[in-house]
C-alpha cells in the first residue's frame, strides 16, 4: 500500500477547497461554511458510533474515513492546522488520561 498520510489528505482538502470546482464535495462544503461542515462531522461521528456498537468492521473503517475527512474539513474552515491537534495530543501523552481529563474539568 502506498504511503498516504493525514498531511496528504489535509493538503488535498486545502487544494480542493480553493478550487471552487462545483463538482468537488470539499469545495461545496467550504462554500457552505462551518455550520454545514460541522453538521456533517456530527453525522459521521454518529454513523461511526453505530458501526462500532453493531460490530460492523467494514462500517467502522468506512465511517471512520468519513469522520476523519470531515474533521479535517472543519479544521480547514477554522484555519486550524492538523499539526496543532497533533501537538495537543503529544502534550497530553506526558500525563495519564485520567489526570488530563480531570484538569479540564476544574472550575475556572
Amino acid at each position: 500500500m502506498a504511503s498516504f498520510t493525514l498531511s496528504d489528505l489535509e493538503a488535498t482538502i486545502r487544494e480542493r477547497a480553493r478550487s471552487g470546482d462545483a463538482d468537488s464535495w470539499t469545495a461545496r462544503l467550504f462554500a457552505k461554511g462551518m455550520d454545514k461542515a460541522a453538521q456533517k462531522l456530527g453525522e459521521e461521528a454518529v454513523e461511526t458510533v453505530i458501526a462500532a456498537v453493531t460490530k460492523d468492521r467494514g462500517g467502522i473503517v468506512s465511517e471512520s474515513a468519513d469522520l476523519i475527512y470531515h474533521l479535517l474539513v472543519v479544521l480547514g474552515i477554522a484555519n486550524v492546522p492538523f499539526d496543532e491537534v497533533l501537538a495537543e495530543l503529544e502534550r497530553r501523552t506526558g500525563q495519564s488520561g485520567v489526570a488530563e481529563k480531570a484538569s479540564r474539568n476544574q472550575p475556572g
